[in-house]
Protein backbone atom coordinates (compact mmCIF):
# COMPACT_ATOMS: atom_id res chain seq x y z
CA UNK A 1 0.00 0.00 0.00
CA UNK A 2 1.16 3.37 -0.93
CA UNK A 3 -0.12 6.85 0.42
CA UNK A 4 -2.72 7.63 3.28
CA UNK A 5 -5.21 5.50 3.72
CA UNK A 6 -9.09 6.84 2.29
CA UNK A 7 -11.47 7.02 5.47
CA UNK A 8 -14.99 6.13 3.83
CA UNK A 9 -18.18 7.08 4.95
CA UNK A 10 -21.32 4.96 3.31
CA UNK A 11 -24.85 6.16 3.18
CA UNK A 12 -27.85 4.12 1.65
CA UNK A 13 -31.25 3.52 3.03
CA UNK A 14 -30.87 -0.33 2.03
CA UNK A 15 -28.83 -2.64 4.85
CA UNK A 16 -27.73 -5.17 2.46
CA UNK A 17 -26.16 -2.21 -0.08
CA UNK A 18 -24.42 -0.47 2.92
CA UNK A 19 -23.10 -3.78 4.29
CA UNK A 20 -22.23 -5.13 0.48
CA UNK A 21 -19.99 -1.60 -0.21
CA UNK A 22 -18.45 -1.74 3.71
CA UNK A 23 -17.21 -5.77 2.72
CA UNK A 24 -15.84 -4.77 -0.81
CA UNK A 25 -13.84 -1.97 0.81
CA UNK A 26 -12.91 -3.52 4.16
CA UNK A 27 -10.47 -5.65 2.98
CA UNK A 28 -8.18 -2.94 1.00
CA UNK A 29 -5.54 -1.65 3.36
CA UNK A 30 -5.98 2.04 1.53
CA UNK A 31 -9.75 2.39 2.80
CA UNK A 32 -11.42 2.50 6.41
CA UNK A 33 -14.77 2.49 6.69
CA UNK A 34 -15.40 5.09 9.10
CA UNK A 35 -19.34 4.29 9.46
CA UNK A 36 -22.65 3.58 8.01
CA UNK A 37 -25.65 6.12 7.57
CA UNK A 38 -29.15 5.09 7.04
CA UNK A 39 -30.44 8.56 5.57
CA UNK A 40 -28.42 12.05 4.03
CA UNK A 41 -29.28 13.44 7.27
CA UNK A 42 -27.60 10.70 9.37
CA UNK A 43 -25.03 11.05 6.90
CA UNK A 44 -24.23 14.50 7.29
CA UNK A 45 -24.57 13.93 11.66
CA UNK A 46 -21.50 11.37 11.47
CA UNK A 47 -19.43 13.13 8.83
CA UNK A 48 -19.23 16.01 11.75
CA UNK A 49 -18.21 13.48 13.81
CA UNK A 50 -16.16 11.13 11.49
CA UNK A 51 -14.25 13.69 9.09
CA UNK A 52 -14.12 10.97 6.37
CA UNK A 53 -12.16 11.82 3.39
CA UNK A 54 -15.16 10.28 0.66
CA UNK A 55 -18.42 9.63 1.49
CA UNK A 56 -20.28 7.02 -0.72
CA UNK A 57 -23.73 8.90 -1.06
CA UNK A 58 -26.68 7.23 -2.77
CA UNK A 59 -28.93 9.92 -3.99
CA UNK A 60 -32.44 8.59 -3.17
CA UNK A 61 -32.44 8.37 0.87
CA UNK A 62 -35.70 9.45 3.19
CA UNK A 63 -35.08 12.25 5.61
CA UNK A 64 -32.51 13.91 3.69
CA UNK A 65 -31.92 13.47 0.09
CA UNK A 66 -28.03 12.45 -1.30
CA UNK A 67 -28.90 16.30 -2.84
CA UNK A 68 -29.70 17.66 0.15
CA UNK A 69 -26.85 16.32 2.62
CA UNK A 70 -24.17 17.04 -0.15
CA UNK A 71 -24.84 20.24 0.00
CA UNK A 72 -24.76 20.29 4.12
CA UNK A 73 -21.42 18.57 3.69
CA UNK A 74 -19.99 20.69 1.30
CA UNK A 75 -20.87 23.44 3.99
CA UNK A 76 -20.07 21.91 7.07
CA UNK A 77 -16.86 19.65 5.85
CA UNK A 78 -15.39 21.25 3.16
CA UNK A 79 -12.62 18.89 3.20
CA UNK A 80 -14.48 16.25 2.71
CA UNK A 81 -15.59 14.79 -1.10
CA UNK A 82 -18.98 13.07 -2.12
CA UNK A 83 -18.98 10.33 -4.71
CA UNK A 84 -23.07 9.89 -5.55
CA UNK A 85 -24.82 6.64 -6.22
CA UNK A 86 -27.86 5.94 -8.24
CA UNK A 87 -29.33 3.25 -9.66
CA UNK A 88 -30.09 5.12 -12.81
CA UNK A 89 -27.81 5.87 -15.56
CA UNK A 90 -29.75 8.93 -15.88
CA UNK A 91 -31.13 10.12 -12.95
CA UNK A 92 -31.75 13.79 -12.26
CA UNK A 93 -31.34 13.37 -8.68
CA UNK A 94 -27.30 12.57 -9.56
CA UNK A 95 -27.69 16.33 -12.15
CA UNK A 96 -28.84 17.59 -8.41
CA UNK A 97 -25.63 16.19 -6.25
CA UNK A 98 -23.24 17.49 -8.57
CA UNK A 99 -24.82 20.60 -8.70
CA UNK A 100 -24.51 20.69 -5.01
CA UNK A 101 -21.17 19.87 -4.50
CA UNK A 102 -21.06 16.17 -5.62
CA UNK A 103 -17.09 15.37 -6.88
CA UNK A 104 -18.79 12.04 -9.23
CA UNK A 105 -21.22 9.70 -10.06
CA UNK A 106 -21.22 6.12 -9.95
CA UNK A 107 -24.13 3.49 -11.23
CA UNK A 108 -24.85 0.76 -8.40
CA UNK A 109 -24.23 -1.87 -10.80
CA UNK A 110 -20.82 -0.87 -11.31
CA UNK A 111 -17.88 -3.63 -10.18
CA UNK A 112 -16.13 -3.37 -7.54
CA UNK A 113 -12.52 -2.37 -8.88
CA UNK A 114 -14.87 0.50 -10.10
CA UNK A 115 -15.90 1.84 -7.17
CA UNK A 116 -12.35 1.59 -5.24
CA UNK A 117 -11.15 3.59 -8.65
CA UNK A 118 -13.96 6.41 -8.26
CA UNK A 119 -13.14 6.61 -4.42
CA UNK A 120 -9.48 7.64 -5.22
CA UNK A 121 -10.00 9.92 -8.27
CA UNK A 122 -12.59 11.93 -5.82
CA UNK A 123 -10.35 11.78 -2.93
CA UNK A 124 -7.54 13.07 -5.26
CA UNK A 125 -9.70 15.87 -6.33
CA UNK A 126 -11.02 15.04 -9.70
CA UNK A 127 -14.66 14.46 -11.45
CA UNK A 128 -14.97 10.49 -11.06
CA UNK A 129 -17.82 10.50 -13.73
CA UNK A 130 -17.01 9.38 -17.39
CA UNK A 131 -17.09 12.30 -19.98
CA UNK A 132 -20.01 11.13 -22.61
CA UNK A 133 -22.23 9.88 -19.20
CA UNK A 134 -21.64 13.22 -17.84
CA UNK A 135 -22.87 14.65 -20.81
CA UNK A 136 -25.92 12.29 -21.20
CA UNK A 137 -26.91 13.06 -17.86
CA UNK A 138 -26.73 16.78 -18.06
CA UNK A 139 -28.33 17.43 -21.68
CA UNK A 140 -31.19 15.04 -20.09
CA UNK A 141 -31.76 17.24 -17.06
CA UNK A 142 -30.08 20.88 -17.41
CA UNK A 143 -31.61 23.60 -19.46
CA UNK A 144 -30.64 27.20 -19.68
CA UNK A 145 -31.93 29.65 -17.09
CA UNK A 146 -34.64 31.36 -19.94
CA UNK A 147 -34.77 31.96 -23.24
CA UNK A 148 -31.91 34.23 -22.97
CA UNK A 149 -29.44 32.41 -20.56
CA UNK A 150 -27.66 34.48 -18.22
CA UNK A 151 -23.62 34.54 -18.90
CA UNK A 152 -21.65 32.96 -15.71
CA UNK A 153 -19.45 34.89 -13.89
CA UNK A 154 -16.17 34.60 -14.75
CA UNK A 155 -16.99 33.94 -18.32
CA UNK A 156 -15.99 37.36 -19.67
CA UNK A 157 -12.43 36.80 -18.58
CA UNK A 158 -12.17 33.58 -20.64
CA UNK A 159 -10.05 33.57 -23.47
CA UNK A 160 -11.16 32.09 -27.06
CA UNK A 161 -9.05 29.15 -26.04
CA UNK A 162 -10.89 28.11 -22.97
CA UNK A 163 -14.03 28.94 -24.66
CA UNK A 164 -13.13 26.60 -27.04
CA UNK A 165 -11.84 23.66 -24.78
CA UNK A 166 -14.90 24.19 -22.34
CA UNK A 167 -17.90 23.96 -25.43
CA UNK A 168 -15.82 20.70 -25.85
CA UNK A 169 -15.61 19.23 -22.35
CA UNK A 170 -18.82 20.24 -22.34
CA UNK A 171 -20.12 18.19 -25.76
CA UNK A 172 -18.39 15.33 -23.70
CA UNK A 173 -15.04 15.12 -25.14
CA UNK A 174 -12.12 14.17 -22.82
CA UNK A 175 -9.31 15.62 -22.24
CA UNK A 176 -6.96 13.47 -24.81
CA UNK A 177 -10.31 14.10 -26.84
CA UNK A 178 -9.68 17.63 -27.09
CA UNK A 179 -6.10 17.58 -27.01
CA UNK A 180 -6.46 16.03 -30.68
CA UNK A 181 -9.43 18.18 -31.75
CA UNK A 182 -7.56 21.35 -31.27
CA UNK A 183 -3.90 19.95 -31.98
CA UNK A 184 -2.50 21.02 -28.93
CA UNK A 185 -0.93 19.11 -26.18
CA UNK A 186 -2.82 17.49 -23.33
CA UNK A 187 -0.92 19.45 -20.45
CA UNK A 188 -2.13 22.57 -22.23
CA UNK A 189 -5.77 21.32 -22.18
CA UNK A 190 -5.24 20.73 -18.50
CA UNK A 191 -3.68 24.55 -18.31
CA UNK A 192 -6.89 25.77 -19.94
CA UNK A 193 -9.08 23.69 -18.02
CA UNK A 194 -7.37 25.01 -14.75
CA UNK A 195 -7.87 28.42 -15.91
CA UNK A 196 -11.81 27.92 -16.79
CA UNK A 197 -12.80 26.45 -13.50
CA UNK A 198 -10.70 29.70 -11.58
CA UNK A 199 -12.57 32.00 -13.80
CA UNK A 200 -15.66 30.79 -13.83
CA UNK A 201 -15.74 29.36 -9.86
CA UNK A 202 -16.20 26.53 -10.83
CA UNK A 203 -15.28 23.13 -8.99
CA UNK A 204 -14.77 20.36 -10.99
CA UNK A 205 -15.71 19.22 -14.60
CA UNK A 206 -19.18 18.06 -13.57
CA UNK A 207 -20.01 21.62 -12.38
CA UNK A 208 -18.26 23.34 -15.78
CA UNK A 209 -20.20 20.89 -17.84
CA UNK A 210 -23.45 22.07 -16.02
CA UNK A 211 -22.58 25.89 -16.06
CA UNK A 212 -22.01 25.29 -20.08
CA UNK A 213 -25.32 23.79 -20.32
CA UNK A 214 -27.01 26.80 -18.02
CA UNK A 215 -25.42 29.42 -19.80
CA UNK A 216 -26.44 28.61 -23.55
CA UNK A 217 -22.79 27.62 -24.42
CA UNK A 218 -23.68 23.92 -25.52
CA UNK A 219 -27.59 22.60 -26.06
CA UNK A 220 -28.82 18.67 -25.90
CA UNK A 221 -28.79 19.36 -29.63
CA UNK A 222 -25.55 20.55 -30.06
CA UNK A 223 -23.74 17.61 -27.80
CA UNK A 224 -25.62 15.07 -29.95
CA UNK A 225 -24.62 16.54 -33.11
CA UNK A 226 -20.97 17.74 -32.39
CA UNK A 227 -18.39 14.97 -33.43
CA UNK A 228 -16.66 13.29 -31.26
CA UNK A 229 -13.32 14.64 -32.25
CA UNK A 230 -11.12 15.84 -35.10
Amino acid sequence: MTGPVIRVLIADDQPLVRRGLSLILSPDPSFEVVGEAEDGARAVALARQSRPDVVVMDVRMPVLDGIGATRELTAAVPGCRVLALSTFDLDEYVVGALRAGACGFLPKDSSPEELAAAIRTVHAGDAAVAPRLLTRLIAAYVRPHSAAPQTPAGVDGLTPREVEVWRLMATGLGNAEISRALEISLSTVKNHITGLFDKLAVRDRAQAVIAAYESGLVTARTATTDPPSA
